[in-house]
């Protein structure tokens, strides 16, 4: 059978990749083409486009890029004629897939999405195109199910495909690997690591990592460690480290680093879930530009962004979101996670619940590779 896939940003490019490993396992002949990154790649997909070409975050941002925006969109439907595969597998990146998932289903593709678009925080309308243009929605959250049965969609739980990512990670750990700077400052590797995920795109970046950054002077008997985003060069962060010589950063590491950290401040996203997964005591910040949150903020209608605080439906882990992100209070809150023990026993309770509800299914890339090979077995 011939599969494509589009992937649009890190995460979606991991569990991309694990789901092909594991139609690989059902399909020895499968021939597959994607949008996606090198993991995909590693997997054995045929990458298009990479996904760092195409990572646009906010209104702002996307008005600005709208042309290359729409040439993408050309581009990935020709691509698609071209390969003429027996189905559309779409990993998550609502903005573009959701667009492509309609152009595929009139085209006749079959179209499986893996990983459902947030439409229980914004945009519900959107299940609308979703029912008239998706074959199969595999879901990751346990309430997204009950979610579209209020629409009278079938979507299919099929468990979080993290569970399966640091199942692997933990039958092959690695040890995370400091290395001393050009500029030969010793780093003593025996102090505590903090790890600093400041996200993958660009103004994430600008936004958050000057903050913790910033607050790491006041922890001087931890060392503070940078996981870099495989999609931003050195350059974007050597920017902002200049003056923080103490302070290193790992790239390919994240899992490693997480193993190794005893707490963590985390942008909004899938690294807050991977940081709980690993039983890291962590802060939640974000932080976007004025305009952009503003608008953010007016159409959402979610009590929480972190995935944990929205999947235990409680606030586990502290958010900082926009003007309450300051120096001040993201320093008061790792002093919390890193030295108040009950605040940091809770947490962890609160992680081990979390972790058993994401596990129940068995394992979401076999769960999804099933029900994709099925679905073209009929």
């Amino acid at each position: 059978m011939r599969y494509y896939f589009i992937a649009g940003e890190a995460s979606g490019d991991l569990h991309a990749s694990n789901l092909i490993r594991e139609l690989r396992k059902r399909d020895k002949e499968a021939s597959i083409r994607c949008w996606g990154g090198d993991l995909m790649e590693q997997a054995g997909a045929v990458v298009a486009k990479h996904y760092r070409e195409l990572a646009f975050m906010g209104f702002t941002e996307v008005l600005m890029n709208i042309r290359t925006i729409l040439k993408n969109f050309v581009a990935c439907k020709k691509d698609i004629s071209a390969f003429a595969p027996d189905v559309v597998v779409l990993v998550d990146y609502p903005g573009f897939n959701l667009r492509m998932a309609r152009w595929a289903k009139l085209q006749q593709y079959k179209v499986v999405y893996y990983i459902s678009p947030q439409v229980w925080a914004w945009k519900e309308n959107r299940v609308k195109i979703i029912k008239s243009s998706v074959d199969r929605m595999l879901t990751i959250l346990p309430f997204e199910k009950e979610f579209y049965k209020k629409w009278n969609y079938n979507a299919e739980y099929v468990g979080h495909p993290l569970i399966d990512a640091i199942g692997q990670f933990a039958k092959h750990p690695m040890k995370l690997q400091l290395e001393e700077k050009p500029r030969g400052i010793h780093i003593p590797d025996k102090r505590p690591i903090i790890a600093l995920l400041p996200g993958s795109r660009k103004q994430e970046l600008h936004h958050l990592l000057p903050i913790m950054l910033k607050v790491t002077k006041f922890f001087p008997d931890y060392l503070f460690v940078i996981g870099k985003a495989p999609s931003q060069d050195d350059a974007i962060y050597d920017q902002y480290m200049k003056n923080y010589p103490g302070v290193l950063a790992v790239r390919n590491q994240t899992y490693a680093l997480l193993s190794s950290a005893r707490a963590a401040c985390v942008t909004s996203g899938t690294a807050t879930l991977e940081t709980a997964l690993f039983g890291v005591p962590e802060v939640v910040c974000y932080k976007a530009g004025e305009l952009s949150y503003q608008i953010a903020k007016r159409l959402a209608n979610v009590k929480y962004i972190s995935l944990v605080n929205l999947i235990m439906d409680k606030p586990v882990v502290t958010e900082l979101i926009q003007g309450k992100l300051t120096v001040d209070s993201l320093r008061n809150e790792l002093s919390l996670v890193l030295h108040n023990s009950k605040h940091i026993k809770n947490m962890r309770n609160d992680y081990s619940s979390l972790k058993k509800m994401l596990s129940d299914t068995g394992g979401a890339s076999a769960t999804a590779a099933a029900i994709i090979t099925n679905l073209l077995a009929h």
